[in-house]
């Protein structure tokens, strides 16, 4: 790859990774027992791993998480919930650096046309989705972090509920958003386009 196009990539990449980190700010639905819809914050990711492959859109994805991640200590908190070293450790690799990195393996059907482009991006957010039900069962289950919200002894049933109750529709939105976006002539040659 030359040069100008490896700054070309770095540069989208940027410019992603930012547009993600400003769509995280724009919470559609906050619920009350925590986890927002936000607007579109998934897509820019997933498209710029369309457009420019896995390896790329992870290492945007990467990235998108470490932002992520300074956002959960500055505006959440995360220092402050109580957890074990151990415990905040694991937090960090599932709820954030795992869970937003997969955002990048949006692009792994990206040859097979559109349904593969959208399959990809339902896949990467599902693989978000496993890691943030593995979080809420094994590290806030076991630091007693379970809010009254769902009735379950499940603690797997219950992660996946609470999870799901924002991870689904934000899937249902980001699919849409892309399947419109991804059907825009304009946007299909700038991804078919090299360097």
């Amino acid at each position: 790859m030359e040069r100008n196009s490896k700054t070309r990539v770095l540069a989208e990449g940027a410019i992603m990774v930012a547009m993600a980190f400003v769509l995280s700010y724009i919470k559609i639905f906050h619920l009350p027992w925590g986890g927002s819809i936000t607007l579109l914050s998934m897509l820019p990711i997933a498209i710029f791993s369309i457009k420019r492959g896995v390896k790329a859109g992870l290492f945007a994805a990467f990235v998108s998480s470490l932002l992520q991640l300074g956002q959960g200590i500055i505006v959440d908190g995360l220092f402050a919930w109580g957890l074990t070293p151990a415990m905040l450790a694991a937090c960090i690799f599932l709820d954030y650096i795992g869970a937003y990195t997969a955002i990048g393996l949006a692009g792994i059907f990206r040859q097979k046309g559109l349904m593969g482009r959208l399959g990809g991006t339902a896949a990467a957010i599902l693989i978000r989705y496993i890691f943030h039900i593995v979080s809420g069962a094994v590290i806030f289950h076991s630091a007693g972090m379970i809010w009254e919200t769902f009735s379950t002894d499940n603690e797997w049933l219950y992660s996946t509920l609470y999870n799901g109750a924002y991870m689904l529709p934000e899937m249902i939105f980001t699919v849409i958003g892309a399947a419109v976006l991804l059907k825009v002539p304009q946007i299909n040659r700038l991804i078919a386009e090299k360097g």
